[in-house]
């Protein structure tokens, strides 16, 4: 168990050319590689032929949140006096939305230096105000519109107009009009996630109505936030700061929860949510659960999941599952068979 307390220990080298900056056409002829833990057996197919091994017995649970177009472009506000009177103007700046902390106060990260008071200025008549800093880089900031302050729900709606998707950093380019569509689940409902729950990404309709025609289905909602592409820089995990991100579960799907019968999480949001209100019967509020070997799953039996960042929380919870050494094993068979990696990219079945 020593070792997997060591973060080193959960990296591995990903060739150039494996991060996926796009997704595969249709989204279930993505690549699946299906691991069966009781016979050890690792099976190489697509994701439409999904529903082959998906245990008859299992009950489903899918993440409904909704990717919001949380990074704006605007400029800093500086107040000076010319001959001319008062000017206004500054330097460019990018603010990425995280999530609300209350009605009007917002967690923001900002590119550019800003202080205290700063306003700036978007397109629509958006404005932001730097109310307060946070030590991890993090901003608080009040938002106005049209000269009214504005809460979140008002928000989501301007954003939706003048923001852009936040795509993951690692896919160095700008989004596009098919990312719309493309970064967004097919039963995506409640607005308030920055990164799309990925694993749930390779659905068709076609698909999903099968699935729900085979399995009983039920939704959580956990937006997930931007500190899931922040890596662990700790040298030991468990001193890692676990982010927190806002979750709901339905009363339908916590009774299922209390029954014994299995369950397939689509993805680590489901099942940091699930394993969350296992261990504290919340339906509702901050979930900071990280799933590690050391703290592995109590409740959810099998894990559908794409392929994740070396020394990240969530090769950590894919370990949880089946072993660090395990995990990274079926890494390097993945890297072997030429799968893509990350947001985009394929997926693995743990059963």
């Amino acid at each position: 168990m020593s070792l997997d307390l060591h973060t080193k220990n959960y990296d591995y080298t990903l060739p150039q050319g494996y991060i996926a900056t796009s997704p595969v056409y249709p989204r279930d002829h993505a690549k699946l590689l299906v691991y069966d833990r009781k016979t050890e057996k690792i099976t190489h197919t697509t994701f439409a032929h999904l529903l082959e091994f998906v245990p008859q017995k299992c009950s489903i649970f899918l993440n409904d949140t909704r990717v919001i177009k949380a990074r704006i472009f605007g400029k800093k506000a500086t107040i000076g006096m010319s001959k001319e009177g008062i000017i206004q103007g500054g330097g460019s700046v990018e603010l990425l939305f995280n999530k609300p902390l209350d009605r009007y106060r917002s967690l923001v990260m900002i590119r550019g230096k800003v202080k205290q008071g700063t306003k700036l200025y978007f397109k629509d008549n958006l404005v932001a105000t730097v109310v307060d800093f946070h030590e991890d880089g993090s901003r608080i900031v009040t938002f106005s519109h049209q000269d009214k302050e504005i809460c979140f729900e008002d928000l989501v709606l301007v954003l939706d107009k003048i923001g852009h998707l936040p795509l993951p950093p690692y896919m160095q380019r700008k989004d596009t009009e098919k990312d719309e569509t493309d970064y967004q689940t097919l039963f995506a409902k409640n607005a308030g996630a920055v990164a799309a729950p990925t694993a749930s990404l390779h659905f068709t309709k076609s698909l999903l109505e099968k699935l729900k025609q085979k399995h009983p289905t039920y939704t959580v909602t956990l937006h997930v936030g931007a500190g899931t592409f922040k890596p662990v820089d700790t040298s030991k995990i468990l001193d890692h700061p676990m982010h927190s991100e806002h979750f709901y579960i339905p009363k339908v799907s916590a009774e299922v929860l209390q029954s014994s019968t299995p369950i397939l999480a689509i993805g680590t949001t489901v099942t940091r949510t699930l394993e969350y209100y296992v261990r504290t019967q919340q339906k509702e509020g901050e979930c900071n659960l990280f799933l590690n070997p050391s703290n592995p799953p109590q409740r959810v039996t099998h894990l559908l999941t794409n392929f994740h960042l070396p020394k990240s929380t969530l090769i950590m919870l894919v370990s949880a599952f089946i072993g660090r050494e395990k995990t990274l094993a079926l890494y390097q068979e993945a890297i072997k068979k030429e799968y893509r990696f990350f947001s985009y990219g394929d997926a693995m079945l743990i059963l």
